[in-house]
């Protein structure tokens, strides 16, 4: 038992014994530095507490809310400048032309709640598609149509003559455009096909996902290589029908039905 008292210090347990005491030394002030600083806070009165500035509390820079007009959720069109649809009722004659001049912009006009509308054509807008793709949609189509009633503006026509030949032009466009590309289904589907069996045979060196992404980019670019062509071919023929209709059709004054 008296050896176990008089037993010699471990030199090197003191060591890591100072060196451990050493190390916490730092914490044990942050801990109680915290505990101060809290129970001074907690001295505040209630009034400056919550006057003290709140983390996180930077604002966001060049931050600046969009407060435009209302649109109701069922009208697919996000033009805020839009504007109702044009009186039929009466048509101005041609009239004198002239060289474009400068014109105020045409505003856009807004779709029917629900409907695409492409100039005089107004189809149910499917419910599979995308809300923000119809508006892109319509908003390019409406756009497409100010555009060209606003030339016509400029060389001298007449506000109903300029949104009927501007209106006809988009919507026999859009109905060539289909027709074009239902004309050549047959040959989009042999190029879907082909295109699909190159993309097949380029997409095996990149096994598993060649054997998929292959054939369907195949398929989508020989369907694209026909489609696009054939329904630009004819929205083209289309907008030249639609142009002359809207050209030659009679003047109506205002009660003719």
């Amino acid at each position: 038992m008296a050896a176990g008292k008089h037993r010699a210090p471990n030199p090197h347990r003191n060591r890591v014994g100072t060196v451990v005491a050493a190390g916490a030394v730092p914490l044990v002030l942050a801990v109680v530095g915290a505990g101060t600083a809290n129970a001074a806070a907690g001295t505040l009165p209630i009034a400056q507490q919550e006057d003290a500035p709140q983390w996180p509390a930077a604002d966001s820079p060049n931050e600046q809310p969009y407060e435009g007009m209302h649109i109701p959720h069922n009208e697919l069109s996000s033009l805020q400048t839009a504007r109702a649809l044009p009186n039929h009722h009466y048509l101005a004659p041609i009239g004198t032309l002239h060289t474009p001049v400068s014109v105020a912009p045409v505003p856009p006009i807004a779709p029917p709640p629900g409907k695409f509308r492409f100039g005089d054509v107004q189809v149910d807008a499917p419910e599979w598609i995308n809300r923000d793709q119809a508006i892109m949609v319509n908003d390019t189509s409406a756009q497409a149509e100010a555009g060209i009633a606003t030339f016509l503006d400029s060389i001298g026509m007449e506000r109903s003559r300029s949104d009927r030949i501007a209106g006809q032009t988009v919507g026999t466009a859009a109905m060539g455009a289909v027709v074009g590309a239902s004309a050549a289904t047959p040959l989009t589907l042999s190029a879907a096909a082909m295109g699909g069996l190159c993309g097949l045979i380029a997409g095996v060196p990149f096994l598993p996902i060649g054997l998929v992404a292959g054939p369907l980019l195949g398929a989508a670019v020989g369907a694209a290589v026909i489609t696009i062509p054939a329904a630009a071919l004819g929205a083209g023929v289309g907008a030249a029908v639609g142009a002359v209709g809207g050209l030659t059709a009679p003047s109506r004054v205002l009660g003719d039905i």
